[in-house]
């Protein structure tokens, strides 16, 4: 199942009501579809007050938004500058793509060393892209037409939800997923492995850059609690709980753990926006406000939390 897709058979966390927090978004400057300013109006309106924009390797999303201020960021939206790193996990088996995700929260956007990390990373990254294309062009599904019609200069961190679309608009797929499973995704024909820093040295660049390492999205932690235990000796301080498309019993195992490991407890809708509005995939989503609050103090920036109402019981 895609990131960010409930499964139907599974039991469901049911909101009690608008989640103000919303730790994990993508926007076009990495995978996403929509703008920096359009996913902070479209959050907002939502009823967030604490929006953290994680694009891959990338920056350049909040660095835009907190330089324009109130021109392009909602009054009552706190924005955490955050980031995902896509680990390479090599020797760890039985990963997805053999990788783990690493968000940084609340890393400081102007930290030039951890931007020199993330520069090397959006260039293995255009390799890998550019690798990709011209499998696809040998096996008889060009996409470059499709990609000059996009504005590839906004993306700073090439990515294949990239290609998946384009494979989409020139037909040789019937949807983004579609695209993954016969053509991009892995051991498909057009596949090229990822090429990047691994999950020690992702954790130790985000702490350098003053922010709280978090392992995003892996629900298979409670059953892996000694490479949770490894990743935590290594300077992990997060691990991503109330993620959108965990039914009940992961969500509550996911706690479970973090509380015993003394782990942030985070959250998000991890919207890229393939599938649905942001308004649509914020409706599904429940994050505690204690959860935004922990982890502003986390990063040492509480105030940034002070827009967040008590608590609500469901």
């Amino acid at each position: 199942m895609p990131p960010g897709r409930r499964d139907p058979a599974a039991d469901p966390v049911i909101p009690p009501g608008p989640s103000q927090v919303d730790l994990h978004t993508h926007t076009t400057r990495s995978d996403g579809v929509l703008a920096p300013a359009v996913l902070a109006a479209e959050a907002a309106a939502a009823g967030v007050r604490l929006l953290a924009i994680a694009d891959h390797d990338s920056l350049a999303a909040p660095r835009e938004l907190l330089a324009a201020g109130a021109a392009l960021l909602p009054e009552d939206l706190a924005l955490l500058p955050a980031v995902e790193i896509n680990s390479v996990a090599r020797g760890i088996p039985d990963l997805a793509d053999g990788e783990l995700h690493i968000l940084g929260l609340g890393v400081d956007p102007d930290d030039e060393p951890f931007e020199a990390v993330l520069a090397i990373q959006r260039e293995r990254r255009r390799a890998r892209f550019t690798a990709m294309i011209e499998r696809l062009a040998s096996t008889g599904t060009p996409v470059e037409a499709e990609l000059e019609r996009l504005d590839l200069d906004a993306i700073e961190a090439y990515g294949r939800p990239t290609l998946a679309r384009a494979l989409v608009a020139a037909g040789h797929a019937s949807s983004v997923p579609d695209a993954f499973a016969r053509l991009v995704g892995r051991d498909a024909p057009a596949y090229v492995p990822r090429e990047g820093i691994g999950p020690t040295e992702a954790i130790a660049a985000i702490r350098a850059a003053g922010g709280l390492a978090v392992l995003a999205h892996f629900a298979a932690a409670p059953a892996r609690p000694g490479l949770v235990r490894a990743l935590v000796e290594a300077g992990l301080g997060g691990l991503e709980v109330y993620y959108r498309s965990f039914d009940r019993a992961t969500v509550e195992a996911l706690a479970e753990l973090a509380a015993e490991l003394r782990l942030a407890a985070t959250g998000g809708t991890d919207f890229h926006g393939d599938h649905e509005t942001y308004a649509q995939a914020h409706a599904a989503l429940w994050i505690p406000p204690g959860v935004g609050r922990s982890v502003c103090r986390a990063i040492g920036q509480p105030a940034l939390a002070d827009g967040l109402t008590a608590e609500r019981r469901g």
